[in-house]
């Protein structure tokens, strides 16, 4: 009997410890069951994915280091990935999880342990699907908080409150995208824009589930920004009250104080509010559509309710409305953007890549493919009867049926080429008014662009004005780079990088490339995987704007990419 107890607690200390150290070595383990769920919004019930029933989904914690399990159960009708936007996943691209690109899609009925990685993130990312536009209701915040016992590099706020600002099309999001691909045209407009999934005020049926940022006088609170929206870049800004950038995609910055932010789909901005106005006043937080004047937008405005938790805020009036720029100031988006810098101190360092050994210049652009000769004006809705197209480097990416990432771990043949080409294959005025239309027509492929381990990389981003030109937030999973330069017209390699920032520039994984203009990045390939790059401009993914890096392995182990876990997601 002694022997048969002690064996029980020995057992049970065994337990305890294994549990110990797989904490220790797992950080956080996070259930995500993808499931269709009923909600309404906007006067109409529909049914939409979610991940635990919630909209938006789960928050993720962590600190800075750590790892992270989430086993992602798909109880839904259709395929799906989850993408941990911003997370670098170093030598570990397997649980990235763009479709078709590092993993095939998790299969009704089936589940996928992911592992993310975090390594030098600090500050706010999010998590969204990457199958489709699933991503239009799952997705969620992931907040990294420094180290165990490390400071923020500015005033430890009173709370922290993460702010997602998404879209909502009363239509199922299937159906939108099944029509809007056979069409060749654009995707129908969105019918609201919503803060943390409500549309706010202004829409009809929606006063009720407002969100309300209940504050007090005199503290400080840190907003954490988020971008779920699919097609714009969004205006932010809070009435009688300045916002501090101190961070962006998870990498601090230098103080910016604005009376407004501007944020792009895929972005995250860490921004201190000082609640400093009269306590008998309400005030809206409010979110509205930038343009580029080229497409028909949503040209609605969300808004939510800073509230002071003072005795005598119990007001009759209306909430006091925050400037916004207009919808076209395109000089206020390059302005806002313009003005980041990287925190670059002694505890927060960056190391900027000076010696560049791969330079490569991307047009980005909007292109137009000829009608079928069997298809008619309905499903040929784009420019002139044609369909439209997007492309990088003129080459409009294919889809694969077979993931990318395993076909190049297990030397799988005829997924993908690597003949990505590192300039521009023709040479044209980029920003003219007025092109020929032949430059239109892209090629089909899917290319990636092979890098050795190591390896630094410039490149430059240009947008053209083919079909039509367009702000382009372009990320890249698997790294954050540097935006050293950036400017309107064409790039000119002689005189443009003379006037790059080399000192403190952004550190980001999703930039703006402005409207008929360029910008510069730069990251050093010490990665190895494949690693998507892509407009975060849901209409562009969708025509081909996208490719891949390919980075190879370095000579030593730690230097290599890890292998695969033993329950990818089959092909």
């Amino acid at each position: 009997m002694a022997g048969k107890l002690v064996m029980k607690k020995s057992t049970l200390s065994f337990i305890l410890l294994a549990t110990f150290f797989l904490s220790v070595a797992y950080g956080r383990h996070y259930r995500f069951i993808v499931r269709e769920v009923s909600i309404n919004r906007l006067c109409e019930s529909k049914k939409i994915l979610t991940v635990n029933g919630q909209f938006p989904g789960p928050t993720i914690y962590a600190h800075k280091g750590e790892t992270i399990i989430v086993d992602v159960y798909n109880k839904g009708k259709y395929n799906v990935t989850i993408h941990w936007h911003g997370v670098k996943q170093p030598r570990y691209p397997w649980s990235d999880g763009p479709e078709y690109i590092t993993q095939c899609p998790i299969k009704p009925g089936d589940k996928f342990k992911q592992k993310i990685i975090l390594s030098d993130e600090e500050g706010t990312l999010w998590w969204h699907a990457h199958s489709g536009w699933q991503r239009a209701t799952v997705h969620g915040a992931l907040i990294v908080y420094p180290k165990q016992g490390t400071p923020y590099p500015f005033p430890k706020p009173h709370r922290e409150i993460p702010i997602i600002i998404g879209e909502w099309w009363k239509e199922d999001i299937k159906k939108l995208v099944d029509e809007f691909v056979a069409s060749g045209g654009q995707p129908r407009n969105s019918d609201a824009f919503t803060i943390n999934g409500q549309p706010g005020d202004l829409y009809p049926c929606s006063k009720n589930g407002t969100f309300n940022l209940e504050v007090e006088f005199g503290k400080t609170y840190l907003l954490r920004f988020i971008s779920g929206v699919m097609n714009e870049l969004m205006f932010v800004s809070i009435a009688n009250h300045n916002l501090t950038v101190v961070g962006i995609d998870g990498s601090y910055t230098k103080p910016l104080t604005r009376e407004y932010i501007m944020i792009t789909p895929g972005q995250s901005i860490d921004c201190i509010l000082k609640t400093n106005q009269k306590g008998d006043q309400y005030y809206y937080l409010a979110a509205r559509a930038y343009s580029n004047g080229t497409t028909t937008f949503d040209n609605t405005t969300t808004t939510a309710i800073l509230k002071y938790k003072e005795k005598d805020n119990n007001t009759s009036s209306s909430p006091l409305f925050p400037y916004l720029p207009s919808y076209y100031d395109t000089l206020a988006v390059v302005n806002f953007t313009a003005s980041l810098r990287s925190l670059a101190s002694k505890n927060h360092p960056i190391f900027v890549p000076l010696e560049i050994k791969n330079k490569m210049i991307s047009t980005i652009s909007i292109n137009a493919f000829p009608c079928p000769e069997n298809g008619t004006n309905s499903t040929c809705q784009g420019p002139n009867g044609t369909r439209f197209a997007a492309s990088m480097n003129n080459i409009s990416f294919v889809k694969p049926t077979y993931d990318i990432l395993e076909a190049y771990y297990y030397h799988v043949n005829g997924v993908f080429g690597t003949k990505f080409p590192s300039f521009p294959p023709y040479k044209f005025n980029y920003t003219a008014d007025y092109l020929p239309l032949e430059l239109d027509i892209p090629d089909l492929g899917t290319e990636v662009k092979v890098l050795k381990y190591n390896t630094t990389v410039e490149m430059v981003l240009q947008d053209t004005n083919l079909v039509g030109s367009s702000d382009h937030p372009m990320h890249l999973h698997g790294y954050s780079y540097y935006v050293v330069g950036w400017g309107f017209g064409n790039f000119d390699e002689k005189k443009d990088p003379l006037n790059y920032n080399l000192v403190d520039p952004p550190r980001v994984n999703t930039i703006a490339v402005p409207k008929n203009g360029w910008t510069a990045i730069r990251f050093k390939a010490d990665n190895p995987g494949v690693w998507f790059m892509h407009c975060h401009i849901e209409r562009h993914i969708s025509w081909g704007m996208k490719t891949a890096f390919l980075v190879e392995d370095g000579k030593y182990p730690e230097e290599r990419m890890l292998p695969p876990p033993p329950d990818m997601p089959p092909c």
